[in-house]
């Protein structure tokens, strides 16, 4: 097929990208390479994407199995006519969209940058769908749209009207217009709402790279929330895993849908949400603890009240994604730090 991939030079559509192109799709990757954080970093993954594709077709030479073939462009969601000239001038299958302005607590110093990228991004993602018959929208939701909910585990059926930031508040918004685009458009759309996601190539503004590089630094570590933090932090190989295997099956009616008793992930419209995590909650003073032992170091901590935007705790349920594609977490926080920990050394040596 096809696949329009976005974000295509950020932490999972990188891997995302690369996956379908090793399944021998033609991946149309898109991304604005824009410096909310470092730009060499984004040009490093699409470089690797291309070295794993040169090297595969090397080993297996013999064989002739067939990957697909990589079109990138520099271009933002936000920009209107040229995202309407790629539908138009290539068959889009399928559209994975994961470009955004990512971050929490960017968003109470930029708010702007949100509303153009994940709004007029999204709707603009959403009209070129529905204009080019697009078989199925993956999009990227958030863990973050829970906010105020304490409801443990964070189930897609829950209530979530109290987002505690803009970035949720926005993730939200992406969820009913899709729903919207499913309705009156026949358009199968399903949100993934991503939690904590770690692992090579990973964000630099992020926790896992903040503490692994102070703490190889021998720099102190902010430790918010005095450290009482939990995180569903789930290894990329994980996530890239339910992303293909919802790109696989649109999104189709729920026929015993109720509007009298609504749920809340399902629709008359070939619409869907699902919770993309590990499930099983991680005490942040345990995942410091198993990067200090990946490095053989201690970390200095400073130990800091919560931020404004933040949730105590994320912890997924998943049962749902379990029943659509039998979705398996596999590795274990250990592991993942440690393969998280060498991929750091290798790339920031």
């Amino acid at each position: 097929m096809n696949i329009l991939v976005t974000g295509a030079a950020g932490f999972i559509g990188a891997h995302v990208a690369l996956e379908l192109l090793l399944k021998g799709h033609n991946v149309f990757g898109i991304d604005n390479l824009n410096d909310y954080y470092d730009i060499e970093l984004k040009t490093a993954r699409l470089k690797f994407i291309k070295r794993q594709l040169a090297l595969k077709a090397v080993a297996s030479r013999d064989q002739d199995p067939r990957s697909g073939t990589l079109t990138f462009l520099q271009l933002d969601i936000a920009s209107m006519e040229p995202l309407r000239k790629i539908f138009k001038d290539h068959k889009i299958d399928r559209v994975v969209n994961l470009a955004a302005q990512a971050g929490v607590r960017y968003s109470l110093e930029n708010p702007h940058a949100y509303i153009q990228s994940n709004i007029v991004g999204f709707t603009n993602i959403l009209e070129c769908c529905r204009h080019n018959s697009v078989e199925h929208l993956v999009y990227a939701s958030s863990s973050s749209v829970y906010g105020a909910n304490e409801s443990m585990p964070f189930s897609v059926k829950d209530n979530v009207d109290h987002p505690l930031s803009l970035y949720a508040a926005t993730k939200k918004s992406n969820e009913l217009m899709a729903h919207t685009y499913s309705h009156l458009y026949d358009l199968p759309t399903t949100g993934l709402r991503f939690f904590t996601v770690y692992g090579p190539w990973g964000r630099p503004d992020m926790s896992p790279f903040l503490f692994v590089n102070a703490i190889s630094k021998g720099l102190p570590i902010k430790v918010f929330n005095y450290g009482k933090h939990r995180r569903d932090f789930t290894y990329i190989d994980d996530i890239v895993a339910g992303v293909l295997g919802v790109l696989e099956q649109p999104a189709r009616t729920d026929e015993s849908w109720s509007a009298l008793v609504p749920n809340p992930c399902t629709s008359k419209a070939p619409f869907r949400l699902y919770n993309i995590g590990n499930s099983e909650p991680i005490e942040l003073m345990d995942f410091i603890a198993a990067i200090e032992d990946a490095l053989g170091k201690k970390a200095q901590k400073e130990m800091l009240p919560m931020q404004p935007g933040d949730v105590p705790d994320t912890y997924a349920d998943i049962s749902e994604l379990v029943d659509a594609i039998g979705y398996r977490p596999k590795m274990n926080i250990y592991d993942g730090v440690q393969h998280y920990v060498s991929w750091y050394r290798s790339y920031y040596s």
